[in-house]
C-alpha cells in the first residue's frame, strides 16, 4: 500500500487515545483520583471506530490489486496472513484475561462476579466473538477483544463477496454496502448489529474510498487540511456528538475518516515518517490489547501506596497515566520484538506474487 508509514504512525495515536479513554475509567471505578474533564479522554469509541477506517482503506485495497493483477483472490492465504497477525496476540490476551478473572483474583480473594456460563464464554472467545461475549461484561481485559471480533466478522463476510463481485462492480458494491448497512445497522428489528457492535460500515465505505483515483490537484492539499482539522475538532471537542443523531454521527465519522485517509495518503507527510513514530504505529496492537492488563498490577500499586503514604491526587492522577503508558509501550515493543514478530515473518509465505 502507497505510503504506509503515514498510516503507521497514525495507528499509534489512535491506540495513545484509547488509553486515555480506558485509564480513568480503571482508576476512578477503583476509588481512586482520576482526571477525564477534557473531550479527548473521552474519544476511545471513536478511536476504534477510525482503527476499523484504517483495517478497510488497507486490505480491501490490498485485496481489489491482487484481483485485477492475478484475476482472483486467494482466500485461504488471505485468512492465514490475518490470522498470523490477530491470533497469536488475541489469543493471548483472551488466555491471560481468563486465568487473571477466574484463577488469580480468586486465589488472591478477590470474588469477581461473572455474569455468563464460562464454557459459553470459552466458545465464544476462541471463535471469535468477543463482542458477543462483551455484552456479559466479562471483565476490561477480555472486553477490549470485542473490535478485533467485529473486524475479523466483517472479513469473514466480505472477502468472499470482493472474489464474486465483478472487478468492475466492487466500488459500486462497496459504496452502497456501506450505505445499506448503517441503515441496517439503526433498523429496531436488526437490533443484534448494534447490540453486538458490528460497524461494518467503516471498513467498507474507507475500503471504497482506497481504491478512488485522486489525480495531483491544487486543491488537494486544501482538502487534507480541512479534513484534518475536522478531524482535530472530531477528537478534541464534542461538538458533533452534541449536535447530531446516532445515525448521523456514524455517517459523519464515516465519511470523514475516508476523505482524510485519502488525502492523507496522497503524499508523504514528514512527521508521519518519522522512524520512532512508525514503531510506535507498528507496536499499536499490543498497545490496543496489552494496556488493560497493565493497568491491573498499577491500580493495585497505587492502591497500597495511597493506603501508605498518602499520595496526593496529582500525584495519583499523573502517577496512574505515566505507569500505564510506559509500561504498556515497553511490553508492546517487547511483544513486537520476540512474539508478534515469529508470527509475521511467515506472512511472506502466502503472498501472492502480485503483491
Amino acid at each position: 500500500m502507497k505510503l504506509l508509514p503515514n498510516i503507521t504512525s497514525i495507528r499509534f495515536f489512535l491506540a495513545f487515545l484509547v488509553m486515555i479513554f480506558h485509564i480513568p475509567q480503571f482508576f476512578g471505578n477503583r476509588g481512586l483520583a482520576t482526571f477525564n474533564d477534557l473531550p479527548i479522554f473521552n474519544k476511545g469509541s471513536e478511536a476504534v471506530y477510525m482503527f476499523f477506517s484504517l483495517s478497510g482503506f488497507l486490505i480491501i485495497r490490498q485485496l481489489f490489486e491482487e484481483k485485477t493483477i492475478s484475476g482472483r483472490i486467494d482466500l485461504k492465504n488471505f485468512y492465514i496472513r490475518r490470522m498470523l497477525r490477530i491470533f497469536p496476540l488475541y489469543y493471548l490476551v483472551a488466555i491471560i484475561g481468563m486465568l487473571y478473572y477466574h484463577v488469580i483474583l480468586p486465589k488472591m480473594g478477590f470474588d469477581f462476579q461473572s455474569n455468563y456460563n464460562l464454557l459459553e464464554g470459552i466458545i465464544l472467545l476462541f471463535t471469535f466473538f468477543p463482542n458477543v461475549f462483551a455484552v456479559a461484561r466479562p471483565g476490561g481485559i477480555l472486553e477490549m477483544l470485542w473490535s478485533i471480533g467485529v473486524e475479523e466478522q466483517f472479513y469473514l463476510l466480505v472477502a468472499p463477496l470482493i472474489l464474486l463481485v465483478p472487478q468492475k462492480y466492487i466500488k459500486a458494491f462497496l459504496f452502497i454496502f456501506s450505505f445499506l448497512f448503517i441503515g441496517l445497522y439503526f433498523t429496531p428489528a436488526l437490533s443484534f448489529l448494534s447490540k453486538y457492535q458490528m460497524m461494518f460500515f467503516y471498513f467498507s465505505f474507507t475500503g471504497w474510498c482506497s481504491l478512488l483515483r485522486i489525480k495531483d490537484s491544487k486543491y488537494n492539499s486544501f482538502i487534507c487540511v480541512v479534513s484534518s482539522i475536522l478531524l482535530l475538532i472530531y477528537f478534541t471537542t464534542d461538538i458533533f456528538v452534541n449536535n447530531m443523531s446516532d445515525l448521523q454521527y456514524h455517517i459523519f465519522g464515516m465519511v470523514l475518516f475516508g476523505v482524510f485517509l485519502i488525502f492523507f495518503t496522497h503524499k508523504p507527510i514528514r512527521f508521519f515518517e518519522n522512524k520512532s513514530l512508525i514503531h510506535l504505529g507498528k507496536i499499536s496492537y499490543g498497545i490496543y490489547m496489552y494496556h488493560a492488563i497493565v493497568m491491573q498490577p498499577v491500580g493495585f500499586i497505587l492502591l497500597k501506596a495511597v493506603s501508605k503514604y498518602k499520595l496526593s491526587d496529582p500525584v495519583i492522577i499523573i502517577s496512574s497515566f505515566l505507569l500505564v503508558i510506559l509500561i504498556t509501550i515497553l511490553i508492546s515493543h517487547l511483544s513486537y520484538q520476540y512474539f508478534e514478530k515469529r508470527f509475521l515473518v511467515l506472512k511472506n509465505k502466502y503472498r501472492t506474487a502480485s503483491r
